[in-house]
């Protein structure tokens, strides 16, 4: 339950601190003293949307501070435990508003994004405020209210998921269905130059390869020549060469050696000459004997490297890159590539989120018939209570699976007959002012007593109601406080006179500024604050003593 609200700098408030109490709470005064600022400030600190319009001329911020007890809320205690936010079994709201408009908000002295404000205060407080009746009419609003009091508001939101999933397939296979039309010409080509490349029969540093064995052969009779006068001069010439000269000194050195042993080092390096020049000898031969001159070969490279480099030269890129080339292109061309099974496995999926919707659809309209029977008893129970006998209530459903949307096949209509006797007819077309704001009320409190929140605010609902239909609002009220605190914002002495205590808010000028006060009234007080409200600023015998008659009837009740 609410157990303070402590303001400051909020609107015409400078200063306020307000301790609440079980059962009901009702807070009067008169006209624009500011009856629903506190009912605003807590707002706030719940997390509605904030503005710069909300902070006191001259202040810098304004700050509301907002207390509860949780202890026997056991859905709020888990969720301050999950976002690390309990303290003990109290919780403490606070926002803070700038004067430029930017605010702060925090949970028992943690800061959080406004948003967990307004989670965590959903679980809290109910606020039913005096232009809920002009919702009544709206066709969202009545089918929303249906969900809210069936509890079918998750299965509502599953269906609205399942249509979502459904029309994103069947957009996705329309836009699949246009891109293969559009990329048909982007993929022809694609597919002629992957055709191209793959006819080549590239092999990855082809062209390096085969442009060393084009010059091997290019220059063939040149390599040859060279390499056979080399072996020659070396080691095959009869009438001379290296190898016979070399092994000449080596016998002479030898001689030399045995007489002076300082040559048997310089005798060494030369043998190992010798040796290396016989085996290089032997390379040559090799070589020359195994160098291919081929003039057919020659060709089919010279044709092989003309093919690379002009496939190279139509891509913009070097030769030996074309197998890279041809990858990226088939990248390219599959991520164009739309093909029949990926169409037919989507309009799989299509059927299936189809068939999906429909069964979620049909169990939502099953459960919105239901309790939209019970709502239009219940409802029209609430509304005779309220000094409308014979007036009947009906909530509508039509529903038609060949006219679906995100929110199910149903259409909800309120249809009412304000007088016994007359047709029920749509909500908007027969109700006055006086008789909606009373069934605003009716319904109101017929969802209040399906919701589990701890505490119910109830600013000026009572609108356009007055004499015994006013002490019938009150009396609800009265009955709604038994399980939960209810606080009412009421400009009516019928209605004032149901709480079990009472706050009077009171405007007033200090030092050229308006502020505001609300304090808890007296018994004596009380009796003074109906009689007001009874007969106008002129208190006199007869108003006070039908002010303590009207309290002393409703605390009975």
């Amino acid at each position: 339950m609410l157990v303070s609200i402590a303001i400051k700098n909020f609107a015409i408030v400078r200063q306020l601190e307000v301790n609440w109490h079980q059962a009901m709470t009702t807070i009067t005064g008169e006209t624009g003293a500011g009856k629903s600022i506190a009912i605003d400030a807590l707002a706030q600190a719940l997390g509605e949307r904030s503005d710069a319009s909300m902070v006191r001329t001259g202040a810098d911020k304004a700050e509301v501070i907002a207390s509860f007890d949780v202890e026997n809320l056991p859905l709020a205690i888990e969720w301050l435990k999950d976002q690390d936010l309990l303290s003990d079994n109290d919780c403490i709201l606070r926002r803070v508003i700038s004067k430029e408009g930017r605010s702060k908000a925090y949970i028992n002295g943690t800061p959080v994004p406004a948003s967990q404000l307004k989670s965590l205060g959903s679980q809290l407080v109910s606020i039913h405020g005096q232009h809920a009746h002009t919702l009544l009419t709206k066709p969202d609003f009545q089918r929303n209210l249906l969900d809210e009091f069936g509890g079918s508001t998750k299965l509502s939101q599953q269906v609205s998921y399942a249509y979502k999933q459904w029309h994103e397939k069947s957009r996705q296979l329309e836009t699949l269905k246009q891109q293969q039309e559009e990329f048909s010409a982007q993929k022809q080509l694609l597919q002629y130059q992957v055709d191209e490349l793959v006819e080549a029969n590239l092999i990855i540093d082809e062209y390096s390869e085969i442009e060393k064995e084009h010059q091997r052969l290019h220059h063939g009779q040149e390599l040859l020549s060279s390499s056979l006068q080399a072996l020659d001069l070396l080691y095959e010439n009869e009438d001379g060469n290296a190898y016979s000269v070399l092994q000449n000194v080596m016998s002479t050195l030898n001689r030399s050696a045995a007489i002076d042993e300082q040559l048997s080092q310089t005798v060494e390096l030369l043998n190992t000459a010798l040796i290396q020049l016989e085996e290089g000898a032997g390379e040559l031969r090799n070589y020359s004997d195994n160098l291919d001159i081929n003039p057919q070969r020659l060709s089919e490279i010279e044709i092989r490297l003309s093919t690379l480099v002009d496939l190279a030269r139509k891509h913009q890129v070097e030769p030996n890159d074309l197998p890279a080339k041809l990858q990226s292109l088939t990248e390219e061309l599959e991520s164009l590539s739309i093909t029949d099974e990926k169409l037919d496995a989507l309009e799989v999926e299509i059927d299936q989120a189809k068939v999906q919707y429909f069964e979620l659809a049909l169990k939502l309209t099953t459960v919105r018939t239901k309790n939209a029977a019970k709502l239009t008893i219940e409802i029209t129970k609430s509304m005779q209570s309220l000094n409308m006998a014979g007036a009947q209530f009906e909530l509508a459903i039509k529903s038609d699976e060949s006219s679906f949307s995100k929110f199910g096949f149903d259409s909800v209509e309120f249809l009412v007959s304000a007088n016994q006797g007359q047709a029920l007819q749509p909500l908007a077309k027969v109700a006055s002012g006086g008789e909606l704001s009373r069934i605003s009320l009716a319904i109101q409190v017929i969802i209040a007593e399906k919701v589990t929140t701890p505490t119910l605010l109830f600013d000026e609902v009572d609108v356009g109601v007055s004499g015994p239909t006013a002490s019938a609002v009150g009396r609800l009220m009265k009955s709604l406080s038994k399980n939960t605190q209810v606080i009412c914002v009421t400009h009516l002495p019928q209605v004032a006179s149901f709480g079990q205590q009472q706050q009077f808010v009171n405007k007033f000028n200090v030092n050229n500024a308006t502020e505001t006060k609300m304090a808890l009234l007296t018994e004596t007080e009380r009796v003074d604050e109906l009689a007001r409200l009874l007969g106008g600023d002129i208190i006199s015998d007869t108003t006070r003593a039908n002010a303590k008659e009207l309290l002393a009837i409703a605390q009975a009740a």
